[in-house]
């Protein structure tokens, strides 16, 4: 089956993917690992994340089901924006394109912000915020 608008729109469909992988992994990977060990160190009740606050007082099973879920659903929601991005008509792909690009830069940077925040919280016993 060919790929709708040719290869240069696979190959940038497969770069977006790259860079939602990076994004999962900060926003899921290392922000679970390191509220994990937060947690350990101030205590749950100091995570801002409802959802995340519960997930850290059940048992670990649990609190990795629940972030294998949001992996899962991001998955999911993603491959339908890349369908779109797919079936988007030419003269308006770049634009599109270019919200996808700016709507995943910002996803790394909050992963980025999020593993900073958590490290102060470990190092120095405070959140930035």
């Amino acid at each position: 089956m060919s790929e709708p608008g040719g290869p240069a729109i696979a190959e940038r469909v497969e770069e977006y993917w790259a860079w939602a992988a990076v994004a999962l992994f900060l926003l899921v990977s290392v922000d679970l690992l390191t509220t994990m060990y937060a947690a350990a160190v101030v205590g749950a009740e100091a995570e801002a994340n409802p959802l995340m606050r519960w997930a850290l007082g059940q048992p670990l099973p649990v609190l990795v089901g629940v972030n294998l879920g949001a992996v899962v659903l991001a998955a999911v929601v993603f491959r339908g924006l890349m369908e779109t991005y797919r079936l988007t008509p030419a003269r308006v792909r770049p634009y599109y394109g270019l919200l996808i690009e700016v709507w995943l830069g910002l996803l790394v940077a909050a992963g980025l912000g999020v593993f900073a925040n958590n490290l102060s919280v470990i190092v120095l016993g405070e959140s930035l915020l």
